[in-house]
């Protein structure tokens, strides 16, 4: 008893409890969850491989595409495994290093996937205000950089996350009500004063998604605004063709993870596997569907995937 009083006294490992008021439907839960994380990983590792091995699609917008690829792999394959393991196995023992590891992990990808879409509107913004540039501003060097400062943006304002848990003191229980380890849900077991883990969650959202959608918005205004002088409405339309993809992908990750932020930090009405659903849904559903949107939308993958299609046939 004195050990479990002691404010000094950390747990070695968490119980995740998985969907809360839900454990005797995790296994019928699960199959969905198996199904989407299947078609996230085939469409986003077939959609890097296709850019990576086609010469026709090393282009910058494709290039992001496959950036935004990479960083759906990593937001689905540091949390959707174990929520598995724990609707099929009940193996729910999470070691604090490791939780701390994903903790790390989610909120990189999500906050590294928000980047990326505001590098791709920069693309849409360049290719349609200012064409006749495009070759020269999104070079291979400058994207490359523009890719450094997205892991160094995402990194930089993540890993004091990491600090801010590990310094806090967890005497009480160990049961974490949720699927995966986040930041807040695990600061919120500790027997000590997490007001600064709350400002700096808090604070995370806007440093990201916030300024983000800001200058995602401003990409778009002008773009509408050159899109709209030009002189006919089948140039009109192209011009939108080509942001149709992109506009749809940031829909799907902003909608979601807007919604999530707010239940979470307002919805004290909503039942708790409510919230836990939206947040495992919140790292399934863009991973599953960017890829299926851009592999529908964009003309060129399309037809990549019909030439090589065409080229295993005649080898056959």
């Amino acid at each position: 008893m004195v050990m479990l009083n002691s404010t000094k006294f950390s747990h070695l490992t968490f119980l995740l409890v998985g969907i809360p008021g839900l454990e005797a439907w995790h296994t019928w839960i699960s199959i969905p969850f198996s199904l989407m994380y299947s078609v996230a990983l085939l469409g986003n590792c077939g959609l890097i491989v296709l850019i990576a091995t086609q010469r026709r699609l090393h282009e910058p917008m494709f290039i992001f595409l496959s950036m935004l690829a990479v960083t759906d792999l990593i937001l689905s394959n540091c949390t959707v495994p174990n929520m598995l393991a724990i609707f099929w196995f009940a193996a729910r023992d999470i070691s604090f290093t490791s939780c701390l590891t994903q903790v790390f992990f989610v909120h990189f990808g999500s906050a590294a996937e928000s980047a990326v879409l505001l590098a791709m509107g920069f693309d849409r913004y360049i290719a349609i205000c200012d064409p006749l540039r495009y070759a020269t501003v999104l070079t291979k060097a400058k994207i490359g950089k523009i890719a450094t400062a997205i892991v160094a943006r995402s990194f930089c304002i993540i890993f004091p996350i990491v600090f801010l848990l590990k310094r806090l003191p967890f005497c009480a229980s160990n049961v974490l009500p949720h699927s995966y380890c986040e930041h807040i849900g695990v600061a919120r077991l500790a027997c000590a004063d997490i007001t600064l883990n709350i400002w700096y969650g808090f604070a995370v959202p806007i440093l990201t998604s916030v300024v983000d959608i800001v200058f995602i918005s401003v990409s778009y205004l002008l773009i509408l605004r050159t899109v709209f002088r030009l002189p006919t409405k089948d140039a009109q339309l192209k011009a939108l063709g080509t942001c149709g993809s992109h506009i749809c992908i940031i829909l799907l990750l902003y909608i979601p993870g807007l919604f999530t932020l707010l239940a979470h930090r307002f919805g004290h009405n909503i039942p708790q596997h409510i919230h836990i659903l939206l947040a495992d849904i919140y790292v399934l559903v863009p991973p599953v569907l960017n890829p299926i949107v851009y592999g529908v939308k964009t003309k060129q993958l399309w037809e990549r995937v019909g030439y090589l299609w065409s080229q295993k046939q005649m080898w056959c």
